[in-house]
């Protein structure tokens, strides 16, 4: 498959070596990383918001204070802090109770970190495409007597969600390329495999190349998927238009 692809590019001067099946699941594992820490992050998004839109200065205020910090550190040092701290925190947790030394492997630490950085992206997306909704269809539902959670899952959700849909894409989008980062903490992803292919063969340019082509096939099939999504959600509002 990268052979083919290559070919069609030219860039086909060198071979794979042996390392195709390295770069292979280095992508799988870049994918696992991506769409659990997206599941995380959308959560987090969809709770921080509903934190923020609260009455309660007990949940609004710390959503604030997570969003302001979250996005005025970089990702980078966010990263290797939170690697780091989750560690910390769970090794004097275990030596306070009395248990075995418990290590966080890479994989959990990369989706935790990532997860934590880009829900304080979404909750800002959430919390715009909430605002967007007219309030008088909650007013509606409302009368017509749905409790709370029917009023959010058969009203506001569909509605926030044609609203959210270009925020997601592209948070999803940054989300993707800055899984990039999760090499520095050891976990054996698309670039920490470009890396060591490169290193190996002394080809460094040629598998980092192959590594950008991985990604723009990704974040093309990504843009596929949010499309569809993006007319599957505005369907009623074009027919209503209509």
């Amino acid at each position: 498959m990268f052979e083919n692809l290559l070919h069609a590019l030219g860039l086909s001067a060198f071979s794979l070596q042996g390392f195709g099946p390295i770069l292979l699941e280095g992508t799988w594992m870049t994918i696992k990383l991506s769409v659990l820490s997206l599941a995380l992050s959308v959560l987090l998004g969809l709770l921080g918001a509903s934190a923020k839109l609260s009455r309660l200065a007990l949940l609004r205020i710390p959503a604030q204070i997570y969003t302001t910090l979250i996005r005025g550190v970089p990702d980078l040092v966010l990263m290797l802090l939170i690697f780091y701290s989750l560690q910390t925190w769970l090794s004097s947790l275990t030596d306070a109770l009395g248990w075995d030394y418990i290590e966080i492997d890479p994989f959990s630490a990369g989706v935790i970190t990532l997860g934590f950085i880009y829900g304080a992206y979404f909750t800002e997306t959430f919390r715009g495409a909430i605002l967007a909704v007219p309030r008088g269809q909650v007013e509606a539902a409302t009368a017509y007597g749905l409790k709370r959670g029917q009023r959010f899952r058969l009203v506001v959700f569909p509605q926030m969600m044609r609203f959210a849909l270009p925020g997601i894409g592209n948070n999803w989008m940054v989300m993707l390329k800055a899984t990039a980062l999760v090499s520095i903490i050891g976990l054996a992803d698309l670039v920490k495999a470009a890396q060591d292919a490169g290193k190996s063969t002394y080809q460094l340019f040629y598998f980092l190349v192959l590594a950008a082509l991985i990604y723009l096939l990704i974040t093309s099939a990504s843009n596929l998927v949010l499309r569809w999504l993006e007319r599957r959600y505005a369907a009623g509002a074009r027919e209503a238009v209509r």
